[in-house]
């Protein structure tokens, strides 16, 4: 099901579900977020004086969430920052209490890949692996891509890259899941996992050398989770050591699969990066670099 369209005048809630949020950061964005014609509610976590390498505790996270998500004036619940930690509340969650408050648009990246997830399965919602605000790479394009897609999505049905080439080529259609590699590979044996049968694969990481990365796929390959994937896209490896070793790695460890994958599409912890629905049905073109949403 997609969350309904945004619309001036709606509310946005601002949330903390991992890591502490740079106070500077979200005071610089909230006039970028108020330009769209939205209220926005900052939530208690994301002014909270950090708790370690947590924005606040586990309950209080999980509290602020479905505060958001059971508001009936919230139209959209938006992420400030990953970091770590959203896998920790989500059995804290009430999943029966949020499906009946009704669908709302998640939106958000990185370490809220396993909250995706969550929402993907348990409210049989679609959400928005997207660019954050409380980032340094919350620019003005990936900001305004952001907007598009929560306003105006039927004007960024077709995601293209012109950094993408074709690691194997060809077209392939299906149900767009994935987004961070390491919260992948270690929501691996949860419920809300699942496998990527029928879909076109997100992956991305950051400041993940290179043995580690393979380690991740391959963890993923031995569990079976890659079974039935239809096509792959693989996004930014920022900090992550030689990008030719990287490209060299996924093409020995995943080019086995024989299914379309394409090589930097220009997701993920990199500036300007584009807004992608999880849980959307999609067609990957990977000879012409292009993602197409469909109706």
């Amino acid at each position: 099901m997609r969350p309904p369209i945004m619309r001036p005048g709606d509310t946005i809630a601002l949330v903390a579900p991992a890591g502490p949020v740079p106070a500077e950061l979200v005071e610089k964005a909230l006039p970028v977020l108020h330009g769209w014609g939205v209220e926005v509610r900052v939530g208690d976590c994301v002014r909270a004086a950090p708790d370690g390498y947590l924005s606040a505790s586990d309950e209080a996270r999980a509290d602020e969430f479905t505060q958001a998500w059971l508001d009936p004036g919230v139209t959209g619940v938006l992420a400030a920052r990953g970091g770590y930690g959203s896998q920790r509340m989500l059995d804290l969650l009430d999943w029966d209490a949020l499906r009946a408050a009704g669908p709302k648009m998640l939106a958000g990246s990185s370490d809220v890949t396993a909250l995706h997830r969550a929402v993907n399965v348990h409210l049989g919602l679609e959400t928005l692996f997207s660019p954050m605000p409380a980032s340094v790479l919350f620019d003005a394009v990936a900001a305004e891509h952001l907007r598009l897609s929560l306003f105006e999505p039927d004007g960024v049905r077709t995601i293209s890259s012109p950094t993408a080439s074709p690691l194997v080529p060809g077209t392939a259609t299906g149900t767009l899941v994935g987004g961070n590699l390491a919260l992948l590979a270690s929501g691996l044996g949860t419920p809300e996992q699942g496998s990527a049968r029928d879909s076109i694969v997100l992956l991305e990481d950051v400041t993940e050398r290179v043995y580690r990365i393979d380690r991740l796929v391959t963890q993923l390959l031995r569990s079976g989770w890659f079974d039935g994937v239809q096509g792959i896209v693989l996004g930014s490896w920022e900090a992550c050591g030689d990008p030719e070793a990287i490209r060299d790695l996924m093409l020995d460890r995943l080019g086995r699969l024989d299914v379309p994958m394409v090589w930097d599409f220009g997701f993920g912890h990199v500036p300007a990066s584009p807004t992608i629905p999880l849980g959307a049905r999609a067609t990957l073109d990977a000879g012409l670099g292009t993602l197409t949403i469909l109706p």
